[in-house]
C-alpha cells in the first residue's frame, strides 16, 4: 500500500465508512476505489481533489506523511507539479483523441474495401 492509499484508508476508517460507501460517494465502483486505496491504481489530480473534498482535508494531507510540516516552498513546488501534471493529462487526452480518429479512419477505409 502506498502513502496516499494508506492516508485515504485511515480517513475512511476514521469516518467509519466502508469502501462501498466511499466508492458510492465518489461515483466509482468498489473495485476501482479499492485499487486506489491499495495503491494499485495511481490517482490523478482531479480524483485526489475529489477524495480530499469528501474527507474535508487538503490534497496535501492526502499525499503527506503523518506529522510532516508543510512549508510554503513545498506548496509552491506542489503547485508547479500540479500544473505539469495537468498539462500531461491534457496531452494524453489529445493523444487519445488522435488514436480514436485514426481508428475511425481505418475502420471507414476497411468498409470501402
Amino acid at each position: 500500500m502506498n502513502l496516499i492509499g494508506k492516508n485515504i484508508r485511515t480517513l475512511r476508517q476514521k469516518n467509519s465508512w466502508s469502501q462501498g460507501e466511499v466508492a458510492k460517494r465518489l461515483l466509482i465502483s468498489i473495485p476501482a476505489f479499492s485499487k486506489i486505496e491499495t495503491g494499485i491504481t495511481d490517482v490523478n489530480i482531479s480524483r485526489l481533489e475529489q477524495i480530499a473534498n469528501l474527507f474535508e482535508v487538503s490534497t496535501i494531507d492526502l499525499i503527506s506523511k503523518e506529522g510532516e510540516h508543510h512549508k510554503s516552498e513545498n506548496a509552491a513546488e506542489i503547485s508547479m507539479l500540479k500544473e505539469k501534471l495537468a498539462a500531461k493529462e491534457d496531452e494524453i487526452i489529445n493523444l487519445q483523441k488522435k488514436v480514436i480518429e485514426l481508428y475511425e479512419e481505418i475502420r471507414s477505409m476497411s468498409k470501402t474495401v
